[in-house]
């Protein structure tokens, strides 16, 4: 058997195939580790280079050139008109909420003619209560004073006869004081049944419920078969005239903003509808654990008012005349409200300033300002009293 077999170089021994191949693998080896450790040494030596070299190179490209002059929006506010509007929130109810009850003896109720949400006129039979005892009591006393009548016409004719006979000498002046006097009693005592007649007849009128005022029905709390009595709770509750109002709670700085004759809009929630009203009451005192005062917003009936009902209210506080500014002009710190002012000089200064009303197009500043100045309008916050700017009106 033949095998094959090699000549080392290096000291002339011979190797056979499987050793020449092991040293090759070996070989290969080696190279793949040394470019693997140049390949690491490169990447490090970028990654050092990026990192201490990269950054400066990227600040100074960052950097504005020395001198430049940023340029800055800036906007001259001038006075604005501004109609000042309070927000409240509060409930629905009836302006004057009449209750109405039973005045009289009261009874068993034979029929209701109105129901909730009607609408009753002054004076109209809300319930109607049964009468059949005090019917026959009214005739009884009717039938009384026809006696009484009847008593004092004859009083009245045996007067008359005995003045006529006196002159003749008949009868005594004693018995024509007797017959007076008898005249006298039947007279007042047909006065008497009189007046007990007016009397039963005043308190059967009372037995049927009367609204006292004309208005809408708001709640019915009676039905026929039930026996109601004076004193007792409410029947109905009626809105007079159907007058509604909201009674907005508000703070006190916008309570004392407020006065008799303001204009609100109202919306209820449960309709979403804009309804017009006029503060016609502001309370006089403060609720001491929420500090919060009423308001209390008369409105026109509109069926989109219920009363229990939540509402809102934008109520309005006057007008004043001071330049308006938008919020991003208005810078807040610890010493108060200010805004930087750009002076002749397009250098830029701190100048403290006094808000006043907010409303969907900015802010009103009361004091501080004449309205002529240029006011910067957003880039506050990166600028400090004395920079100077190069100022672009904004429209």
């Amino acid at each position: 058997m033949n095998y094959e077999s090699t000549v080392a170089p290096e000291s002339g021994a011979v190797m056979t195939l499987g050793e020449q191949e092991a040293a090759a693998e070996q070989a290969r080896r080696r190279r793949f580790a040394i470019i693997a450790v140049v390949a690491a040494v490169v990447l490090m030596a970028l990654l050092y280079f990026f990192i201490h070299h990269g950054s400066d190179e990227a600040g100074e490209l960052a950097a504005p050139p020395a001198g430049q002059v940023p340029v800055v929006s800036v906007v001259q506010p001038g006075h604005t008109t501004i109609d000042g509007e309070i927000e409240a929130t509060g409930t629905l109810a009836a302006r004057r909420e009449i209750p109405v009850s039973s005045v009289g003896e009261g009874g068993r109720v034979v029929s209701v003619p109105v129901d909730e949400g009607d609408w009753v006129r002054k004076g109209q039979v809300m319930v109607v209560i049964d009468r059949s005892v005090q019917v026959q009591q009214v005739a009884g006393a009717r039938a009384q004073v026809g006696v009484m009548q009847a008593n004092l016409n004859l009083a009245q004719a045996n007067l008359d006869r005995g003045l006529k006979l006196v002159d003749r000498g008949f009868i005594s002046k004693a018995d024509i004081d007797r017959l007076t006097s008898t005249r006298d009693s039947a007279a007042a005592q047909l006065q008497a049944s009189r007046a007990s007649l007016a009397e039963l007849q005043a308190r059967t009128a009372r037995l049927n419920i009367l609204a006292p005022e004309g208005g809408l029905v708001l709640t019915r709390n009676v039905e026929p078969g039930q026996t109601v009595g004076a004193g007792g709770s409410p029947l109905f509750t009626i809105a007079k005239h159907g007058e509604m109002e909201l009674n907005a709670m508000l703070g006190e700085e916008d309570l004392a903003k407020v006065h008799v004759g303001s204009l609100a809009k109202v919306i209820p929630v449960s309709s979403g509808q804009t309804f017009s009203g006029q503060v016609w009451q502001i309370a006089p005192t403060i609720d001491a654990q929420s500090r919060q005062g009423e308001a209390r917003i008369a409105l026109a009936y509109a069926p989109g008012l219920r009363p229990g009902g939540f509402a809102s209210a934008t109520l309005s506080s006057g007008t004043v005349s001071a330049p308006l500014l938008p919020e991003s002009a208005i810078m807040t710190d610890t010493k108060g409200n200010y805004v930087f002012v750009v002076g002749k000089d397009d250098k830029v200064q701190r100048r403290a300033v006094t808000t006043g009303l907010v409303t969907a197009t900015g802010i009103a500043v009361t004091s501080g300002l004449t309205g002529s100045e240029r006011i910067v309008l957003r880039a506050g916050g990166f600028l400090n009293p004395g920079d100077k700017i190069k100022p672009e009106l904004s429209k």
